[in-house]
């Protein structure tokens, strides 16, 4: 599942890469919400129903959370990635429900040399995840670091 070990070399703009998760489940939702996102529509199938959403979801900050470890597994930890700037804009689509499975396109918006820094560069990336059904969850664009291919690579 992973797309091996690549420097910033290896990433051009337009490069997509596909990946999916495991279903998310209700036990996992309930977890993160009592630790950092206790709000009802988060903890309570019955009483979700009366919220804004009507329905009992994932906090959408558990949804990005979920997203940053299938990245680590899938693929960021085999890199040479050494870190990140930031993130420039998350939406939240729709909720993501118990028995969802990310399904992650990730898309190379543009790779670009960092100015006086000779052993990095920067990657720009767009994500788009939707569950199986192909239900749009979250779009994330976001910014990585990446450690050029040593000379004696090259």
């Amino acid at each position: 599942m992973s797309d091996g070990c690549r420097y910033f070399e290896d990433f051009q703009p337009g490069d997509v890469f596909e990946f999916k998760g495991t279903p998310v489940t209700k036990e996992e939702i309930i977890e993160f919400a009592r630790e950092y996102d206790p709000q009802i529509h988060h903890l309570d199938e019955e009483l979700a129903k009366d919220t804004i959403l009507g329905k009992f979801c994932a906090s959408g900050w558990h949804s990005c959370a979920m997203l940053m470890r299938l990245i680590c597994d899938t693929y960021l930890n085999q890199q040479e990635h050494i870190g990140s700037p930031g993130i420039h804009e998350v939406r939240w689509r729709t909720p993501v429900e118990p028995g969802d499975v990310f399904h992650v396109k990730r898309t190379i918006k543009s790779a670009r040399a960092v100015p006086g820094q000779l052993d990095r560069g920067l990657v720009r990336v767009f994500l788009d995840v939707k569950n199986q059904e192909g239900r749009p969850l979250l779009t994330m664009d976001c910014s990585a670091l990446y450690r050029r291919r040593p000379a004696e690579e090259v």
